[in-house]
C-alpha cells in the first residue's frame, strides 16, 4: 500500500444490488465526514433488463448520472460501477485505493471484529450461510467479483453481527437443549451492528463523554428495525435473535412473537415451512397490521382517523415501550436514548410516543426540540430529563470505512 493511499471503497452487495460509496479517510480523520464521500451509487435489479445504476460524484460536485438496460450479474455491476469511477478520475485502479470494505451480514461467533479476506475466511463465511440465507450468498458474491477486479488490495470483511459478539451468555443464550443450540449454532446473534457501534459511539461524542464512560439504549428504526443495550461501549443485549425476524414490529416483519404461532398455522392452516416464513419475514410487521410499511403514510392515514393505521401505530410503540423498559432494567442506569436509521431520524410522532409517560424512568422529550428536522446529531429531551434523548443520523457506510482503513493501516 503506497503512502498516499487513502481512500476506502465500500461495497454493500445484495442479492439483485450493489450499494456503494468512495471515501477519501484523511478527510473524515479530520472531521469532514461529508467532503470525505467522493462518490455515492446504487446498482439495482441485478440479473434483470431493467437493472439501474446510479452514480453520483460529490467529489466533482456533479449531478448523478443514471444507466438503465440489462446488468447480468455482480461481475457486470462491479465492472460498471469501476467504469463509472474512472470516469470521474477514481477508478479502481488508483494507488490512493487502499482497501475495499464490505458488508458481511453474518459473522457468526468466530468474527468479533473487521478481518482481512483470505480463503480461510471466505469459507467460514460461506459456511453461515444456512443461519443467513439470504444475506451471506450475496456478500460472498461481492467479495469474489471484488478480489478479481483487485486481488493486490485488501478485501476487508466488516459484520453486522461483531458489535453484539460481546453479550454474556445470558442474553446471548436461548433457553432450549444446550446440545441441540450448539449443534445448529442456535444463538442470539443480533444485527445492525455497524449501526449500533457508530450510533452509541457519536452519542457519548454529543454528550462529551468517551464511549466508555457512557450507558446507550440505541434504537435502529427503519424498516428493519432493532435495539441495543450498550454499557461503556460494549452491546450486553439486542433485539434481533439467531436471524433479523426476531424483536422490534418492523415495516414487514412480525419480530417477537410465540414460537407456537409457527406450529399452530402448520398444522390448523396448513401451511408450509416456506409459506410461514414468508408471511413471517414480508407480510408481517406495519404491512400485515395495516397495508402499509412507510411510516409516513400511516401517520398520514392516522390524521384522516384510519384505526387500522392507528392500531398499527400503537402495537409499534407499545414493543418500543416495552424494550425501552427491558433495557433499562438490563443497564440499570441509562445516559441516553439514540433514535436512528430513516424511521427513527425522520418520525418525530413515533419518537415523541416512544418516550411518553417514561417520565419515571427519566426519559422525556421536548415537543419544540423533537420537531426540527436536522442531519446533525442532536439532543431532543429538556434540561431537567435524567436521561438524555438524542437523535443521532446513522452512518454505517462511513463506520465499514473507518474500521476497513484503521485494520489495513494497523501494521
Amino acid at each position: 500500500m503506497t503512502a498516499n493511499a487513502t481512500r476506502v471503497l465500500v461495497l454493500n452487495s445484495g442479492s439483485s444490488s450493489v450499494k456503494y460509496q468512495l471515501l477519501d479517510m484523511e478527510k473524515a480523520a479530520d472531521g469532514d465526514s461529508a467532503g470525505a464521500r467522493l462518490a455515492v451509487g446504487l446498482v439495482e435489479r441485478i440479473g434483470e433488463g431493467t437493472s439501474r445504476l446510479a452514480h453520483t460524484p460529490l467529489a466533482a460536485g456533479g449531478a448523478t448520472r443514471e444507466t438503465t438496460g440489462p446488468i447480468a450479474d455482480h461481475q457486470a455491476a462491479l465492472k460498471a460501477v469501476a467504469d463509472e469511477l474512472a470516469a470521474d478520475g477514481l477508478g479502481l485502479d488508483s494507488p490512493e485505493l487502499a482497501a475495499i470494505g464490505h458488508r458481511v451480514v453474518h459473522g457468526g461467533l468466530k468474527f468479533t471484529a473487521p478481518t482481512v479476506i483470505d480463503a480461510a475466511v471466505l469459507k467460514e463465511i460461506e459456511r453461515l450461510v444456512p443461519v443467513a440465507p439470504l444475506h451471506n450468498p450475496a456478500n460472498i458474491i461481492g467479495i469474489r467479483t471484488a478480489q478479481a477486479l483487485r486481488p493486490d488490495l485488501p478485501q476487508v470483511a466488516v459484520f453486522d453481527t461483531a458489535f453484539h459478539t460481546t453479550m454474556p451468555e445470558s442474553a446471548a443464550r436461548y433457553a432450549i437443549d444446550v446440545e441441540t443450540a450448539d449443534a445448529h449454532r442456535i444463538r442470539r446473534y443480533g444485527f445492525h451492528g455497524t449501526s449500533h457501534a457508530y450510533v452509541s459511539r457519536r452519542t457519548a461524542e454529543l454528550l462529551g463523554k468517551a464511549p466508555e464512560e457512557v450507558n446507550v439504549i440505541v434504537l435502529h428504526l427503519g424498516n428493519g428495525a432493532s435495539a441495543s443495550a450498550v454499557r461503556g461501549g460494549r452491546c450486553v443485549d439486542t433485539s434481533m435473535g439467531l436471524t433479523p425476524l426476531e424483536g422490534l414490529v418492523m415495516g414487514t416483519r412480525s419480530g417477537d412473537i410465540d414460537p407456537a404461532v409457527t406450529f399452530h398455522l402448520k398444522r390448523v392452516a396448513g401451511m408450509s415451512a416456506d409459506e410461514i416464513d414468508e408471511l413471517l419475514n414480508k407480510k408481517s410487521g406495519l404491512l400485515g397490521l395495516c397495508g402499509d410499511n412507510d411510516m409516513r403514510e400511516i401517520r398520514r392515514r392516522i390524521d384522516e382517523g384510519d384505526e387500522r393505521a392507528a392500531l398499527a401505530f400503537d402495537i409499534y410503540i407499545h414493543r418500543l415501550k416495552k424494550y425501552l423498559g427491558a433495557y433499562t432494567a438490563v443497564l440499570g442506569k441509562v445516559d441516553a436514548v439514540a433514535f436512528t436509521a430513516g424511521v427513527g431520524e425522520n418520525a418525530a410522532p413515533v419518537r415523541a410516543a416512544a418516550v411518553a409517560g417514561l417520565e419515571e424512568l427519566g426519559m422525556a422529550v421536548d415537543a419544540s426540540l423533537n420537531a426540527v428536522r436536522s442531519d446533525e446529531p442532536r439532543l431532543i429531551s429538556p434540561d431537567y430529563a435524567r436521561v438524555a434523548v438524542a437523535v443521532v443520523p446513522t452512518d454505517e457506510e462511513l463506520e465499514i470505512a473507518r474500521q476497513t482503513y484503521a485494520l489495513v493501516t494497523a501494521s
